[in-house]
């Protein structure tokens, strides 16, 4: 058996054809249960906002061609698309490319917003419903503990969660930009979806008055408004609650919209056209794109949230690559000050050595120079000065011309070769620094 992975995500469908294929929960399992009839030993199905894809098995004996095509008409007739429509944005990858995908996807490397941490549970739940269905066995079950392992093995060692800019932050930082006290502003979320549910949170960090949950199921409703500290509302009263949120936030898995531009547009009046903020995090989408035609009233669906959020992923990239130019010209100085070290000894031990040379030859020439007078004597030494100056000016700039080329080492050498020096010279003693 080879491991497969059909699909498409937000790099290869924009949200009009994802929302089409969206799986609801109970609706995974399913699939992946037709899968294995037409190609698959085992499969599960994961769906997210921001992709539809099948993990499987093939069969023994089948084949990349026929297996995709099996697929993309599984996939279609799902999404009640035409193949047409439907495969140009799909992908297939099987053996070593279907496993590093999977490993990719599960450590959020190939997510919209790299090191979003909701992947990884999603993914665990998606496989987890169809197992619990049938639909997997042995090989998958093995994959996903080796996906999962390799996850939590990115983030404990990474930090590439860290100041992860999420679609809920996002929202957040919107909803800052069109009420100027969220303290005043109330908020209505919309079904009891985990991203909905995380943008809540995020809002009421922020400091929002008040927080109302509608869900269709009151029971679940009351459950998250008293785990987040809200007001349980049954969907029946949207109408009304549209009248007096100012942030709508819609996360449920309905196929449909809940809201739509005639049920706002009637509305507007008795809000006394207030702004209106309204986030769909919901695929397939809850709110109508029109509504965003309404005055006062914006709209943002999951991939504009997404999009804004990659903008600020790139304003963060500049940003490292602005500090990773910082970082390589302080490396260079650090290289070029150790460069100079390793020099130090060497220019030192011929300074020393001329010096002692001159001295000498001065000493030499002191008795044979008596008979001169004291003004002609101190020329004598100005001489002999100046000339070792220059003779060590000529050597010390030659070498020094070095200490940033990769012939340092041998021009150190030669250097102490024509000087006669040696380790064991005393000039020689000072110790080096490491090399950078």
């Amino acid at each position: 058996m080879e491991l497969v992975v059909f699909g498409l995500n937000h790099k290869t469908a924009p949200l009009h054809i994802r929302e089409r294929l969206a799986l609801r929960e109970e609706e995974q399992a399913t699939l992946a249960l037709q899968a294995n009839e037409l190609c698959c030993e085992e499969a599960f199905l994961l769906s997210t906002c921001n992709r539809v894809e099948l993990y499987g098995a093939l069969k023994e004996g089948a084949t990349g061609e026929p297996a995709e095509q099996a697929l993309s008409g599984l996939f279609a007739a799902h999404a009640s698309l035409e193949l047409s429509e439907l495969t140009p944005h799909l992908y297939h990858y099987q053996g070593d490319e279907a496993l590093l995908h999977l490993l990719r996807v599960a450590s959020s490397l190939d997510s919209m917003v790299v090191g979003e941490p909701q992947i990884l549970g999603q993914l665990k739940g998606a496989y987890e419903r169809c197992r619990d269905e049938g639909a997997t066995a042995r090989l998958l079950s093995a994959l996903m503990d080796q996906a999962l392992s390799v996850a939590k093995r990115v983030r404990t060692h990474t930090e590439i969660g860290r100041s992860v800019v999420s679609i809920s932050s996002v929202a957040v930082n919107l909803a800052e930009q069109i009420f100027e006290q969220l303290t005043e502003s109330s908020v209505l979320l919309v079904g009891a979806g985990e991203m909905g549910e995380l943008a809540a949170q995020h809002l009421l960090q922020a400091g929002v008055g008040r927080l109302f949950v509608a869900n269709r199921s009151l029971e679940r409703a009351s459950s998250l408004a008293e785990r987040l500290g809200g007001h349980p509302r049954d969907l029946t009263e949207l109408p009304e609650l549209l009248t007096s949120a100012d942030i709508v936030i819609t996360s449920t898995g309905a196929h449909g919209y809940l809201i739509t531009k005639d049920l706002i547009a009637k509305r507007l009046k008795a809000r006394k056209y207030r702004p209106l903020f309204l986030i769909d995090i919901s695929v397939p989408r809850n709110i109508e794109p029109s509504v965003n035609e309404l005055e006062n009233v914006y709209v943002y669906d999951v991939d504009d949230l997404n999009e804004i959020a990659s903008q600020n992923k790139a304003s963060r990239a500049r940003e490292a690559n602005a500090a990773e130019e910082m970082v390589l010209e302080e490396l260079k100085r650090l290289k070029g000050l150790q460069a100079k070290r390793e020099l130090g000894p060497t220019l030192k031990a011929i300074r020393e050595q001329v010096h002692e040379l001159k001295r000498a030859e001065l000493e030499w020439a002191a008795p044979r120079l008596a008979e001169l007078t004291p003004e002609q004597q101190k020329l004598v030494e100005q001489l002999a000065e100046r000339l070792s100056n220059k003779l060590l000016h000529g050597v010390m700039t030659g070498l020094k011309g070095y200490a940033e080329r990769p012939e340092r080492a041998l021009a150190i050498e030669v250097a102490e070769q024509l000087f006669g020096l040696t380790p064991s010279s005393p000039s020689q003693q000072t110790p080096r620094g490491p090399r950078t």
